[in-house]
């Protein structure tokens, strides 16, 4: 089967194996290794004390001290095949995982993502991989090692007595029934844990991201209750999770006591009953018991543990598959003639219309204003024009195709956004326009001469860090830096949304000049300044209220009318 067409469980599983099968044939041999040196352990161990009681079968010591000093030789190599190999497939698997989960999630559309929670991909990407490396990764090695000691304990077991075998193993289905009563409840257990931490991640998100709002309304006590019972949810689910995990490890542990002294004694019984067995072997039946009970012990627990990790692959795969990306095919490389809006409605739940009926014409090149009150649906317009939902009703026809016909990849291509608040990575000044592509320096110092950004540069240095969400930038440079990204970008449609909202005057006015001043791009700015000599500069404005066009023209052609927009012009003075 082509990997593009395999279920996305299977492809995200696949990323552990993809280019890393040598480390982990290395890493399997290395398993092997160590549950064969710990058969022979066990053997050499059964020679040294038959040979210390006087057993007329046990091998000379000068024998065994070299077949000792053989056997540390190999614990040597094996530790270093494990060293070599196990941390390396490990590292390759994760950094892969993660690497095809974070490539699926940026191929999702603006649309698709747009209702989806942050917290689900943060938990996935970090808790809940840690988890899959731990209870999957790591421990499919462990348990080769314990299949190893387990097949090998029986063989050995069986070929020494057969009689002390089947006790033996009669002795060992108790562990192995107390441990299947409690071990399957730690997937459920895991899975808690997981949507815990997501809830808890989006909390602390939103307490953190809401620093100032908290702040500024004195709002910490509350804030701190909202934090401490998201930590406490999850802390209680991970408490849950450990205790029935330690309960596992309980049960296995006193069973395995019992099954070791059952089997000492059983021995013990049988060396003296004249059937043949020496102390070494009694001893030896008692250090091989530990290889057949230990993996019987853990088994229910590693493999619920394992169906837990893959479940959070499952979990992770559904995230991404939620909300499919559109699937236009027409592609777009330049605007060239306009954007039409036909008879367009919208509603974000499926009942009240917050746009009804719009019909406008964008024309190429030329730059347009959009104005209204507040809840006009101003934002909401240049959202659909971004394809942030495409659950509208008319036509939205960029050179007279539909929006939604044209590719998503295409559609970003040919647009770019400019919203109030300006995203800046905790980057360079350059990296933050550049989005850290490569350009040539000629198109770089043009696209900073346009968008006014020198000033900046020339203070700072372009290798300036910007700090997380740009702290360390004022806002008109945070606007700036995203104009020069749209122009950098070299795109034919550029959407303004209210970007001088948090500017001071002088700032604003700055801001808006220079978006009008760039030439060649169809600009569409949604503002609620009211400023005369901007205004002018446009060749259309839109006036929005309450979902619908009241008016449109030119600035001088809506004044003279003196209707809606010359109403908000005047009280905005």
């Amino acid at each position: 089967m082509n990997r593009k067409n395999k279920p996305l469980k299977k492809q995200l599983t696949a990323e552990f194996y993809h280019g890393n099968i040598p480390a982990l044939c290395i890493a399997t041999i290395g398993a092997l290794a160590f549950g064969t040196l710990n058969l022979i352990l066990s053997w050499i161990l059964q020679q040294l004390i038959d040979a210390a009681s006087g057993s007329p079968d046990a091998l000379p010591l000068r024998t065994l001290t070299a077949i000792s000093g053989g056997f540390v030789l190999l614990c040597v190599a094996a530790c270093m095949l494990d060293y070599v190999s196990q941390p390396r497939f490990i590292r390759r698997a994760v950094s892969r995982y993660r690497t095809f989960a974070f490539r699926k999630l940026t191929e999702k559309s603006i649309s698709s993502f747009r209702d989806e929670s942050t917290a689900t991909y943060l938990s996935a990407l970090t808790s809940d991989t840690a988890s899959i490396e731990s209870d999957y990764l790591a421990q499919q090695l462990s348990l080769i090692s314990k299949a190893v000691t387990f097949t090998g304990a029986l063989g050995l077991m069986l070929l020494y007595s057969p009689l002390m075998t089947l006790i033996a193993a009669a002795i060992t289905l108790l562990p192995l029934v107390s441990s299947l009563l409690v071990g399957n409840r730690v997937e459920t257990a895991q899975r808690r844990v997981s949507d815990r931490n997501r809830d808890f991640t989006a909390a602390l998100s939103d307490c953190l991201g809401g620093f100032s709002v908290v702040k500024s309304f004195k709002a910490e006590k509350e804030i701190f209750r909202l934090f401490s019972a998201n930590n406490d949810a999850l802390e209680g689910e991970k408490f849950r999770m450990r205790r029935i995990k330690t309960i596992v490890g309980m049960i296995g542990a006193v069973t395995g006591i019992f099954a070791q002294l059952g089997v000492f004694l059983a021995g013990t019984y049988l060396a003296l009953s004249g059937y043949g067995l020496t102390p070494g072997v009694v001893i030896m039946f008692v250090n091989l018991m530990n290889f057949m009970i230990q993996p019987i012990a853990e088994l229910p627990g590693l493999l619920a543990s394992r169906r837990a990790a893959l479940g959070l692959v499952d979990k992770l795969a559904d995230a991404l598959e939620k909300n499919p990306t559109p699937t236009g095919k027409t592609q777009v490389s330049r605007l060239e003639s306009g954007i039409r809006l036909e008879d367009v409605s919208f509603s974000y739940d499926g009942d009240k219309n917050v746009l009804h009926h719009l019909s406008a014409v964008f024309e190429a090149g030329r730059a347009y204003a959009v104005v209204g009150g507040s809840g006009s649906g101003k934002s909401t317009l240049l959202s659909l024009l971004m394809a942030s939902d495409l659950n509208y009703t008319g036509n939205i026809l960029f050179d007279g195709m539909e929006l939604r016909d044209i590719a998503p990849d295409s559609l970003y291509e040919l647009t770019s956004v400019i919203q109030q608040n300006v995203f800046v990575f905790n980057a360079s000044i350059r990296d933050n326009v550049t989005m850290f592509r490569d350009f040539g320096q000629e198109e770089m110092d043009r696209a900073i001469g346009q968008a006014h950004l020198n000033a900046l540069l020339n203070r700072c240095g372009e290798d300036y860090l910007c700090g997380e969400n740009g702290n360390g930038l004022s806002g008109g440079e945070k606007q700036r830096i995203s104009i020069a990204r749209s122009l950098l970008k070299q795109s034919s449609v550029l959407l303004a949304d209210e970007v001088t909202a948090a500017l001071d005057a002088q700032t604003a006015y700055q801001v808006s000049n220079d978006i009008l001043d760039l030439g060649g791009i169809t600009r569409i700015v949604v503002t609620h300044t009211l400023e005369e000599s901007l205004l002018r500069r446009y060749d259309g404005i839109l006036v929005l209220k309450n979902g619908h066009i009241a008016e449109t023209g030119t600035f001088d052609e809506l004044m003279a009318r003196k209707e809606y927009f010359y109403a908000l012009f005047t009280v905005s003075q």
